[in-house]
């Protein structure tokens, strides 16, 4: 009797921990399945002169990390709110408005703290809170427009990429 008591002990022991790794095998694909994608906007010159968004989301490994990107420095910068500026203006920027301007360098500008937009040709407006990456890249032609709204100060990190380098991922036109 005490044999099988043991025996049946033990069936249920292994059979609780089979139950235990499928569950854990299962969690973890469900994981990797959900894993929250980088997404990056894209901000660049287009054969028209003008600038144009896109969202690149990044190539990651299985891990869920990109590849290395070389850069030349870093620097944080507080923004005060653009004077008059408000979130839910949709309305496009006349074209002689003096607050287009260009990129003075390939570089990531992440919002840290606070929130901006920016806005490009056809009166799209990229929004930018906490942890929004942009990639600017136009350094010619027309520019775009940044606008830090408050009530707080923006404090974003500028990341000029080295020369050559290229941000690979999968591409969607930004339309508003």
């Amino acid at each position: 009797m005490r044999f099988k008591a043991n025996k049946l002990v033990s069936i249920v022991l292994v059979g609780c921990l089979i139950v235990i790794w499928r569950a854990n095998t299962d969690q973890d694909v469900a994981v990797a399945q959900g894993r929250k994608t980088v997404v990056i906007t894209r901000i660049f010159t287009g054969p028209d002169g003008l600038a144009h968004a896109e969202d690149i989301e990044l190539k990651l490994t299985d891990r869920g990390v990109s590849d290395m990107l070389k850069a030349t420095g870093a620097q944080f910068s507080v923004r005060p709110p653009t004077a008059g500026a408000n979130s839910r203006n949709t309305a496009a920027t006349a074209p002689n408005d003096p607050g287009w301007h260009t990129g003075p360098a390939r570089q990531f500008v992440i919002t840290l703290t606070g929130s901006s937009e920016v806005e490009v040709s056809g009166g799209v407006h990229v929004l930018a809170g906490p942890g929004h990456i942009n990639l600017i890249e136009d350094t010619t032609g027309k520019g775009h427009v940044t606008r830090n709204f408050g009530p707080e100060d923006r404090i974003a990190l500028t990341i000029p990429l080295a020369d050559g380098v290229v941000i690979d991922g999968i591409r969607r036109a930004r339309t508003r």
